[in-house]
């Protein structure tokens, strides 16, 4: 059990040794580990939100889409109606509470598949970030955002990077110390289980939705920070990496669960092997062939270990 716990860990160790054998000059230097970990906040974030709709056995596929248009509710709001830029930053979280109690209420009330609805509701909100935007890029987003994001450091690294740790702490305490952490696993491994027991499932699904979006929309607050304002189609680079950090993150720390630690360790696993790969000269598309071999290869590692830790046989 401890090897499988520390599996993740070693190999991000055995990965860093690789790339610093490689590329010592570039690799292993000060600046580009501060790079790492001051870059990945908003990918962070996005992968914590939807640890909670995972453990409920849910999927929300529109959380890339609530990511951008909250990053464009705050770039429009706050460049061109003026707003000051907590105000919408308040309007763009609401904006992600809004979509997730959407998902939330046509997957319980009308007892839809949250995969099919949450693409359609990504789809729809991705539409939508085109029609306010007119399709075009808002820059200029208050600096004060952009301080708080990434020009203020500490240690030498963004203060987005301890905002996501911040964050990956609070999902953990909720994920392993509150009933409705239980309450998320329980309806995870077995619905009618759960409904049997006295759990109020739709209820529960519902509020794992409505805190994925939620999340979401806090993810997006910190990509305007993090860019300066909004594009409306870049946010949907987001979905794979997430997913994908979120399964592999499931094979270690807690195997067999989706964890907030695994998760986090999988984001900055992920990102050194691509910035390695890089620094080798490969071309741009190799992040698309790496987040998806790793997704592929997350997800039949998280059920194999899921099987074992429950004792069940294998698969075939």
């Amino acid at each position: 059990m401890l090897a499988q716990r520390l599996t993740l860990p070693v190999a991000w160790a055995l990965v860093i040794i690789l790339f610093g054998a490689l590329e010592a000059d570039t690799f292993l230097t000060a600046a580009n580990f501060e790079t790492i970990l001051g870059s990945q906040a908003v990918l962070v974030v996005l992968t914590l939100g939807l640890l909670f709709p995972l453990t409920a056995g849910d999927y929300d596929l529109s959380v890339a889409s609530v990511l951008t248009m909250s990053a464009m509710i705050v770039a429009l709001l706050n460049v061109n109606q003026g707003w000051p830029v907590g105000l919408a930053i308040v309007a763009a979280l609401a904006a992600g509470v809004l979509v997730g109690v959407v998902n939330g209420m046509l997957v319980t009330l009308l007892e839809a598949e949250s995969l099919v609805v949450t693409l359609g509701s990504g789809a729809f909100v991705s539409g939508l970030v085109f029609w306010m935007s007119d399709s075009n890029t808002i820059g200029g987003v208050s600096e004060a955002l952009s301080d708080a994001v990434i020009v203020r450091e500490l240690l030498g690294i963004p203060l987005s990077f301890f905002y996501g740790l911040a964050l990956c702490v609070a999902v953990w305490y909720v994920l392993e110390y509150r009933p409705i952490g239980r309450r998320l696993l329980f309806v995870g491994r077995g619905r009618n289980v759960a409904r049997l027991s006295g759990v109020r499932v739709e209820r529960v699904r519902f509020g794992a939705l409505v805190a994925s979006a939620a999340v979401g929309g806090l993810a997006g607050v910190l990509y305007a920070g993090t860019i300066g304002g909004a594009d409306p189609s870049s946010g949907a680079s987001f979905l794979l990496p997430a997913y994908a950090a979120a399964f592999l993150g499931a094979t270690s720390i807690v195997p067999g669960r989706f964890n907030p630690w695994g998760s986090i360790l999988a984001v900055y696993f992920l990102v050194t092997g691509v910035t390695g790969l890089q620094l080798l000269g490969a071309d741009s598309y190799v992040q698309q062939l790496f987040y998806g071999g790793a997704l592929i290869l997350a997800v039949a590692l998280s059920q194999a270990v899921g099987r074992i830790t429950r004792g069940e046989p294998p698969a075939g």
